[in-house]
């Protein structure tokens, strides 16, 4: 149970610090990524961009177990 604690709390760190960077190359912008946007509500859901996160982490992991 430690373990998992301080692996999700080092990924939430990294994202945090690479947010920036993230964000300037366009990651969370992407087509496909859908935004509603009323008077007093935004709604932000980037289906394409975590799909594209989700194919480099399966790929990331796939290539560490080999």
């Amino acid at each position: 149970m430690q373990r998992i604690l301080i692996t999700i709390g080092l990924t939430i760190l990294i994202l945090g610090i690479a947010w920036p960077v993230i964000h300037k190359i366009g990651l969370g912008h992407l087509p496909g990524d859908i935004v509603i946007e009323r008077k007093n509500f935004r709604l932000y859901f980037p289906i394409t961009t975590m799909i594209l996160i989700s194919i480099v982490l399966s790929l990331i992991f796939w290539l560490i177990r080999r």
